[in-house]
């Protein structure tokens, strides 16, 4: 949690504390008020019966690569569109937009994660009627994110092999959050002799995470059917649980 560095005040919510200066009251009112609005935020999602997907990862390790992979790959079959996060520019969105996907590009500023409030504001300038799947590429960055909820429906942490296998063992909150966990930039792995597979699954089974783990190259291609196939699984399976809490 980043109550040090005083990026738990974002842009999205920061109307909330103007008028308060009690700051451990300011916190806990700034997570409540987050956890709340998340809650409708995966409302609107299953109104709309789209999986939500909150792609984190350090800065560099794929993401928006994966996403472009993604997108040239699954065409109409599994409709897409893209809520972006970084602190500066549109530069990820527009590679979004350049496949054919509708793209929000939130700026956060100063704030090294996104927040529900900022996510709830992207949604107004989202259509997303008939799109099976948004995901939610969060700012780079492997501590904050993981500490606030978004509304989404699952959680995808990146790992890229110039990282290093360790990254789970050190920053334990962000990989024991995910539901899928990626490792990126599988094809360096022949020359990046330093990183090994199985000692990151190690790591990660550490952590009393029993989140699936992959290689994928989004540069190759390599890996890429199983992560379509996971996503695919996950989109059933929360069409499935609509179905049946609609008949309840």
């Amino acid at each position: 949690m980043c109550d040090t560095c005083g990026c738990n005040i974002t842009p999205g919510n920061e109307h909330l504390v103007a008028a308060n200066h009690e700051s451990v009251e300011v916190l806990k009112g700034l997570l409540d008020a987050n956890d709340h609005q998340a809650a409708h935020n995966r409302e609107h999602f299953a109104r709309h019966d789209a999986l939500a997907v909150n792609l984190m990862s350090s800065p560099g390790a794929g993401k928006t690569a994966l996403l472009e992979a993604t997108a040239e790959a699954l065409g109409d079959d599994i409709r897409m569109a893209v809520i972006e996060g970084d602190l500066e520019t549109e530069n990820d969105a527009e590679r979004i937009r350049q496949k054919g996907v509708p793209a929000v590009q939130i700026s956060t500023g100063s704030a090294c994660h996104l927040d529900a409030h900022m996510v709830h504001t992207a949604l107004h300038d989202l259509d997303v009627d008939g799109v099976d799947i948004v995901f939610i590429e969060n700012v780079g960055n492997l501590v904050c994110p993981a500490s606030f909820d978004l509304g989404q429906h699952v959680n995808v942490a990146l790992l890229s092999t110039p990282e290093g296998d360790d990254k789970p063992a050190k920053y334990p909150v962000m990989f024991r959050a995910a539901d899928l966990v990626l490792i990126t930039k599988a094809d360096l792995l022949p020359v990046l002799d330093d990183f090994d597979p199985a000692r990151a699954e190690t790591y990660l089974r550490q952590l009393a995470s029993t989140a699936p783990l992959m290689n994928v190259s989004a540069r190759r291609g390599d890996g890429l059917s199983a992560w379509f196939g996971w996503l695919r699984g996950r989109l059933q399976s929360l069409r499935a649980t609509s179905a049946v809490v609609g008949t309840g």
